[in-house]
């Protein structure tokens, strides 16, 4: 497998004058940052279903859970043509090995969540739909990571996005290596403080069942699995989950420190936790003392580097 994770991505994020108005979206950091660390996989489902630039801009109308595509101006109802496209569309990006997508937010094609929709007989919108090709994605490939370029100027949401990204990518790389019990066993507990970090419920149940795993077929296992770990991972690492996922690790030293190191090391967690330090600070201590005391295990723990350290994820407080 390519050693960098396909992420799908709004061909105007990327600076293509794409849009309806022959403009573009460009985001910067999607561009210019992460894409030194992935390999982006652009589509534009309005003009790749046939639609000219500049065109008529057009909106959702009608019934939330299933609206129309329609131009704004003329009326032109666009929903078979842009369905068609996007279910062949679907399919191939389905055997692409994305990691993720990047949805441009309040898209009537590829908004992900909060996209206005339109009464049929005129009024206010509702911020309750989704882009047409957005939702076909989401709903065929359910456990890829999703997010929209204006959520992901929330650093949080940014890193828990590319967090979800990578992990996606060593999954990928595993699969390809050939699935077994004995491979799920290792990707598993290299992951076990990442996933602790994000919900100890997960943490202990995907235990459990990778435990018992070989009393499921493979295929079986796999799925469930994986919609666990994205279920896990999808849920926001606090900081007193950090806390917590530090603290544990920790323990690993407690026999090994000294009595100012550990003193040090407890300080540091503690102002992590009232939010006077970022993240990386504690990470980058315990990182060092992984090192000095040649801990096997944790070296080996996603958790302590999950992602590019260029892209400066844990760098906020």
């Amino acid at each position: 497998m390519n050693g960098r994770p396909k992420v799908g991505i709004s061909r105007c994020l990327l600076g293509e004058n794409v849009r309806y108005d022959g403009g573009h979206k460009l985001d910067r950091f999607l561009r210019d940052e992460l894409g030194r660390h992935v390999d982006f996989v652009p589509v534009c489902p309005e003009v790749e279903c046939g639609l000219s630039v500049p065109r008529e801009a057009m909106r959702l109308v009608g019934d939330p859970e299933a609206p129309r595509l329609v131009t704004i101006k003329s009326g032109q109802d666009l929903t078979p043509q842009m369905d068609a496209w996007a279910r062949e569309r679907v399919a191939r990006l389905g055997e692409e090995g994305l990691c993720g997508f990047v949805f441009k937010f309040g898209s009537p094609s590829s908004g992900m969540s909060r996209v206005k929709v339109y009464p049929e007989g005129g009024g206010s919108p509702l911020l309750k739909g989704r882009g047409l090709f957005a939702a076909r994605v989401m709903d065929e490939l359910p456990l890829l990571p999703f997010e929209d370029e204006g959520r992901l100027n929330d650093p949080a949401l940014r890193e828990n996005f590319i967090e979800r990204v990578f992990v996606m990518h060593r999954w990928r790389t595993l699969l390809e290596q050939g699935f077994s019990l004995g491979r799920l066993v290792d990707f598993h507990t290299r992951h076990k403080l990442l996933v602790m970090a994000h919900s100890v419920v997960h943490y202990r149940s995907l235990g459990k069942l990778v435990a018992e795993g070989g009393k499921l077929p493979p295929a079986e296992l796999q799925h469930a699995y994986l919609s666990g770990l994205m279920e896990a991972l999808r849920l926001t690492a606090t900081v007193k989950k950090h806390a917590n996922a530090l603290s544990h690790v920790m323990g690993y030293f407690k026999r090994r420190l000294s009595a100012d190191e550990k003193q040090e090391l407890l300080e540091i967690i503690e102002s992590y936790a009232s939010e006077l330090l970022p993240l990386i600070v504690p990470v980058t201590l315990l990182n060092h003392y992984v090192r000095k005391f040649g801990e096997s295990y944790l070296a080996g723990q996603w958790y302590l580097h999950p992602h590019p350290a260029e892209l400066k994820l844990r760098n906020h407080v």
